[in-house]
């Protein structure tokens, strides 16, 4: 089965930076997408970024857009976020998923998702 594994978070100070990793087994996935969300108490999941696993093609929220930067390491089987000037807004579990098409779409519906990781950003 599918597992995602993410790693990299922690506490930052505004302005700084944070590489989320995101492992991922199971399966051979040059046929998925790969995405982040985050989620804050209260809040909804909120889409990050995603990349077609196969083509590389990204995609990004407005909201970091310019500053985070989703890739993926074909040998490693691992998808990471570069989080750049960060603010404190972008203090949130930030999760690993994916879905089993080649299109990122505009469906935010992804089938597999890890445990998350915590990102907190001080100001």
């Amino acid at each position: 089965q599918v597992q995602l594994v993410e790693s990299g978070g922690g506490l930052v100070q505004a302005g700084g930076s944070l590489r989320l990793s995101c492992a991922a087994s199971g399966r051979a996935f040059h046929m998925y997408t790969m995405g982040w969300f985050r989620q804050t108490p209260g809040k909804e999941r909120e889409f990050v970024a995603a990349i077609t696993w196969g083509t590389g093609r990204t995609s990004y929220a407005d909201s970091v857009e310019g500053r985070f930067t989703i890739s993926r390491d074909n040998a490693k089987n691992t998808v990471d976020l570069q989080m750049n000037s960060l603010k404190p807004e972008d203090t949130a579990l930030y999760f690993c998923a994916a879905k089993p098409t080649p299109i990122i779409g505009a469906s935010r519906n992804y089938d597999y998702w890890g445990q998350g990781t915590q990102v907190t950003v001080s100001s």
